[in-house]
């Protein structure tokens, strides 16, 4: 009995020395709440910079409007298409919506490639492709004879003035298609679906990828008003008070924001938390210079943070007995999915020893439990700084609307908010402490953003029928032009019936004579006391 407890002190005590080591080395990775604190209050005033029409242009945060003023009701009901683009694959959707006395939704879908070739391709090669997948899509599902209309989640920030038209402002994530950045994107898919001769579809909307999962959530929940993304890249949205929003036109009820948050810091306003792995990471990316914070955040990065880190630790003799591998040396092969392996509660050490056998490296024990920590400090930070934000986002919600608590719901997608064991819990806990005024419930979208792009497009042709039932009521009361030149001459008639003594009792305007001869002309200055 004493030898197993000694064997269990030994073990614990080794566990202990080896998350010392890694803590001093990763010191700057470990953020404390009060920086939390600190960063949170950054993106909030980011925010307010990104809402106001004359700061908007230097704003790195660009809270762009997606013309969305409303959240799912319940009553939207149709056959839907939907297109989602924005990760590593491309998925076609069918979305019926129907009532029944009670909402439901069926779905049908399919996963396409988004191949290197052809997202690094021409614009009009990507668009085809995508036209060519929905064509199969509808091959494949019997729906070529169907008139059907297409929302499209399009992951990548965008300028819209109107739901159904969004024009590119800059690539994200692994995407650099030529050609397309300053155009319309449905312009230029409606281009590419319309040489199919075949099909007869219209695409309706285009949301973000945030925007989608909002609206998924929202179905189910309607306290769902904000929607946030922590997969391959990362972002959120939420309903803002259109008095707030100075880009459009309308004081009254709310817009979805796109934050485009991923670009927080790209001004330099995070250089105190950015490290020598961020820093390598960026140069080393598509786009260096931009999505600073994403890159601390995504899926597309941990991975290859958890590399640099380990790659440098193994170079000053702290890992493998200093010696470093060529998988090890090699870019990208460690991958955020071999991150959540190593962080899994039970299999979490075997699945470490594991990995780093496949980076053809000898691990003892002490190294598989550092390189664990590693991977448990790199996603804590992700989870932490996407806390700040989001706890940001969720403070400006309440103090605009002027209330002491809210209660609203978080729709949440993404792969590695999914796959992660332990990140989910660690964003909760976090978000709860620095907005503590905030009663927040998380909701995981579990049909990806794709269903909330038909929610969307519901939505808009739920609002677009609203409008035509009011304008029928309201058609009674329009006046033309002819109406007002009509009433003008009657009015006319009237007014010289009335002055008239044979007509005056058939008279509706009577014309009285009110024995009043004039009007004062600025003479009689005498005052009357």
């Amino acid at each position: 009995m004493f030898a197993v407890h000694l064997v269990s002190f030994w073990f614990t005590k080794l566990k202990e020395d080896q998350i010392k080591k890694v803590d001093r080395f990763l010191y700057h990775m470990r953020l404390s709440d009060d920086v939390l604190l600190d960063i949170k209050a950054r993106f909030q005033a980011e925010m307010e910079k990104g809402l106001k029409k004359d700061t908007n242009p230097t704003a790195t945060v660009k809270m762009l409007p997606t013309h969305i003023r409303s959240t799912p009701d319940g009553s939207e009901k149709g056959d839907f298409l939907a297109l989602d683009l924005g990760g590593s694959k491309f998925r076609v959707l069918n979305v019926k919506l129907s009532e029944n006395g009670k909402q439901s939704v069926q779905m049908d879908s399919q996963f396409y490639p988004a191949p290197k070739e052809i997202i690094h391709g021409s614009g009009a090669k990507l668009f085809e492709h995508v036209a060519d997948c929905l064509v199969d899509f509808m091959e494949a599902k019997k729906l070529k004879h169907k008139k059907l209309p297409v929302g499209a989640t399009f992951s990548f920030p965008c300028k819209q003035t109107k739901l159904e038209e969004g024009v590119l402002l800059s690539w994200t994530k692994s995407f650099k298609a030529r050609g397309v950045r300053g155009t319309d994107v449905v312009r230029s898919l409606h281009n590419a679906i319309n040489k199919h001769k075949d099909i007869d579809v219209d695409v309706l909307a285009l949301v973000n990828d945030t925007v989608g999962t909002m609206m998924a959530c929202g179905y189910d929940d309607q306290h769902c008003e904000v929607g946030i993304i922590i997969g391959t890249g990362t972002n959120a949205c939420y309903m803002e008070e259109m008095s707030n929003v100075d880009l459009v036109e309308g004081d009254e009820g709310r817009m979805c924001i796109n934050t485009e948050w991923g670009a927080f810091g790209d001004d330099d306003l995070l250089e105190d938390i950015r490290t020598e792995f961020d820093k390598e990471i960026d140069l080393g990316s598509i786009n260096p210079g931009v999505q600073l914070f994403e890159k601390m955040i995504g899926g597309l990065y941990l991975g290859e943070l958890v590399r640099l880190i380990l790659l440098k630790m193994t170079k000053q003799g702290l890992l493998f007995n200093g010696m470093a591998s060529k998988a090890l040396l090699t870019k990208d092969k460690i991958e955020t999915e071999h991150v959540a392996a190593m962080e899994k509660y039970k299999e979490g050490l075997s699945n470490t020893q594991k990995i780093l056998k496949q980076l053809d490296l000898d691990p003892s024990e002490d190294d598989c439990i550092a390189v664990q920590h590693v991977c448990t400090i790199v996603s804590f930070r992700s989870a932490n700084l996407c806390a700040a934000a989001l706890a940001a986002i969720l403070t400006h919600m309440r103090e605009n609307r002027k209330l002491k608590r809210i209660r609203t719901t978080v729709g949440v997608d993404g792969t590695v908010y999914r796959v992660h064991p332990q990140y989910a819990k660690r964003l909760h806990k976090v978000v709860r402490r620095l907005a503590p005024n905030c009663d927040v419930r998380f909701l995981l979208s579990e049909s990806g953003s794709g269903k909330g792009a038909a929610m969307v497009t519901a939505v808009a042709l739920r609002l677009q029928s609203q409008r035509k039932q009011m304008d029928a009521i309201l058609a009674l009361f329009k006046l033309t032009k002819q109406h007002l030149e009509d009433v003008k001459i009657r009015m006319m008639a009237e007014l010289k019936n009335g002055l008239k003594k044979e007509t005056h009792d058939s008279a509706t305007v009577k014309m009285l004579p009110t024995y009043v001869c004039g009007t004062p002309d600025g003479t009689d200055h005498e005052v009357h006391k």
